[in-house]
C-alpha cells in the first residue's frame, strides 16, 4: 500500500493540481446544516487546505489535522485562520466533545478506522456529525471519452497489481458499512455529485503525478495523451458524500 507521506514530498505540486472541490458540495454541506458561522470543524488529513480553505471562508473554526510538515507549513501559510495540528487521526490528541463537525476529505482510505472512529466519536458533542468525501478521477456512468480509453491502456500495461485494502473509490455501500461498523456512527446522508472540468496537457502531468499509485513516466503519457487529443480534455469526476450522525454508544 502507497505511503501517505508520499504527498508531504510534493506539497506545492499537490495543492497546484488538486482540483477543487464542487460548489455542491458545499452547498449541500449549508444544507444540512452541518457548515456555518461558529461551526466548530476537526479536519483529519487536511493537506495543504483544499477543504480548510472553504470551511474557513463559510466562517467555521477549523482545526485541520496533518502529519506531514510541508504540507501543515503550506496549510498555515494558505489558511492562517485555521488552527494547524502536526500529528495523525490516530495519535493527535482531541478533547472531548469538542467539535461539532469532523471532516475527512480526500484522506479516510489512509485511516485506522478501527482507531479512529472511537476517537472521533469521543471528540464530537452529542449530534455531531462525520462528513467524508473525496474525488473519483473518471466517472464510470459517462462515456468513455479517447482520453479516459487512453489513461486506461496506461493502467493496463503495468500488470497485476494488488488492490489496496478496503473498498474501492466509488464502492459507496462499501464505505458506509466500514464507517458504521462497532456502531459509533450511524448514515444520516449519501449522495454521489457528479460534475466536469477542462483540463491541460500540464494540469494532467501535474494532477497524475499526485496519484500515489502512478508513475511520473505514466503521468507523462498521460500528458501526452492529452497533447494528442489537441492540448485540452474535458474529464468528468464524481464526488461522494457520506455524512454519518455520532450515535449515542450504551456503556462507551
Amino acid at each position: 500500500m502507497p505511503d501517505p507521506t508520499h504527498f508531504d514530498g510534493m506539497a506545492e505540486l499537490y495543492d497546484r493540481a488538486r482540483p477543487p472541490y464542487p460548489d455542491a458540495l458545499w452547498g449541500r454541506l449549508r444544507d444540512l446544516a452541518l457548515l456555518g458561522p461558529g461551526t466548530r470543524v476537526l479536519e483529519l488529513g487536511a493537506g495543504s487546505g483544499l477543504a480548510t480553505a472553504p470551511m474557513v471562508a463559510a466562517g467555521a473554526e477549523v482545526t485541520a489535522v496533518e502529519p506531514g510538515p510541508a504540507l501543515a507549513d503550506l496549510l498555515r501559510r494558505r489558511v492562517p485562520d485555521a488552527t494547524v495540528l502536526a500529528g495523525t487521526a490516530e495519535s493527535v490528541a482531541l478533547d472531548a466533545a469538542a467539535f461539532d463537525l469532523a471532516v475527512a476529505a480526500t484522506a479516510v482510505h489512509w485511516f485506522d478506522l478501527d482507531v479512529v472512529l472511537p476517537r472521533l466519536h469521543h471528540a464530537l458533542v452529542p449530534g455531531g456529525h462525520l462528513a467524508v468525501w473525496r474525488h473519483v478521477f473518471g466517472d464510470p456512468a459517462v462515456p468513455r471519452t479517447p482520453f479516459r480509453e487512453r489513461v486506461e491502456q496506461i493502467v493496463r500495461e503495468r500488470g497485476d497489481v494488488p488492490p489496496r485494502p478496503g473498498p474501492t473509490e466509488l464502492d459507496t455501500a462499501g464505505w458506509v458499512d466500514r464507517l458504521t461498523a462497532g456502531g459509533w456512527f450511524a448514515v444520516r446522508h449519501v449522495e454521489e455529485l457528479r460534475w466536469s472540468v477542462e483540463v491541460s496537457a500540464r494540469q494532467v502531468r501535474d494532477l497524475f503525478r499526485t496519484f500515489s499509485e502512478w508513475t511520473a513516466a505514466e503521468a507523462d503519457a498521460a500528458g501526452r495523451a492529452v497533447e494528442d487529443l489537441g492540448g485540452r480534455v474535458t474529464e468528468h469526476y464524481v464526488t461522494p458524500l457520506l455524512v454519518l450522525r455520532r450515535a449515542e454508544v450504551p456503556g462507551r
